[in-house]
């Protein structure tokens, strides 16, 4: 069952005890991924590091909030109606979602692939929008919400190379932790690609088995999305990038220029 990666250093919790309770809260919240329908606090304090004292206490306050749902018989919380709620209110009060949208589709129609939109989130990226036709069926569905790695990804990888320095360190050191023996050949890539957005305005990546993914920056504001296109193909890598490099492109400047004619309005 997947897990809920602690607080890290790249954070920024806030300094008040009000605010503390506060984030603490959150952290429940976010203990519960795709998988976890019921967690009992032993579960949710091993996930936030709080102690089962605290995660009691918070439980209950949010249940009393209506953001969990307790199940007594089976000593566990899940999430709660109005959580989607929440979620609905993001997707349809984002611009950039707006805007967006419409063009991923109908270039994912036109050259049947999958076309995604992401965000980033601590030490992963959240697919905000995902859009699949690629020609060949893959075993691997993403939808929106989904969460993938940000050392693996060309998403993740788009954003390390437009975050600043000492954000970029402090991520590295998580990644450094996370993958051990691993991380010295991944860094090499992650550089390698940090330089290719950095020159060509893009990166490549192929982190699952025969899906090759392309994506490049969105700046909106404070926050750097990351928009890619990705097929399932058994051609190499290159030539794929060569085929895709071109829509990919084209299609976040229609996205570019679509923001910058909203904001003139």
């Amino acid at each position: 069952m997947p897990t809920e990666p602690k607080r890290t250093s790249t954070d920024k919790p806030g300094t008040s005890p009000a605010n503390r309770s506060l984030e603490r809260g959150v952290e429940i919240l976010r203990a519960f991924r795709p998988g976890s329908d019921l967690l009992g606090n032993g579960e949710l304090a091993d996930r936030t590091g709080l102690s089962r004292a605290t995660v009691s206490r918070l439980s209950q306050t949010l249940v009393g909030m209506g953001m969990l749902q307790q199940e007594p018989l089976r000593k566990g919380y899940r999430l709660a109606p109005a959580v989607l709620s929440l979620a609905h209110a993001m997707r349809s009060g984002s611009t950039i979602l707006q805007i967006a949208a419409p063009l991923m589709r109908a270039l994912a129609e036109s050259q049947r692939i999958n076309v995604g939109l992401a965000a980033p989130d601590r030490d992963e990226m959240v697919y905000l929008e995902s859009i699949r036709y690629s020609r060949r069926v893959a075993f691997r569905n993403v939808v929106s919400g989904q969460r993938v790695p940000m050392e693996l990804t060309s998403l993740g990888r788009v954003y390390l190379a437009t975050t600043s320095t000492a954000r970029r360190k402090a991520l590295y050191e998580v990644f450094k932790a996370r993958r051990g023996k691993q991380w010295p050949p991944l860094l090499a890539e992650i550089e390698q690609s940090i330089m290719s957005v950095r020159d060509s305005g893009f990166c490549a990546a192929s982190w699952q088995p025969e899906v090759v993914a392309l994506a490049a920056p969105i700046a909106l504001g404070e926050t750097c999305y990351s928009l890619n296109v990705s097929v399932s193909s058994v051609e190499r890598v290159e030539a794929v990038v060569d085929a895709l490099r071109a829509p990919l492109l084209e299609l976040r400047e229609a996205i570019v220029s679509a923001i910058s004619r909203r904001v003139d309005e």
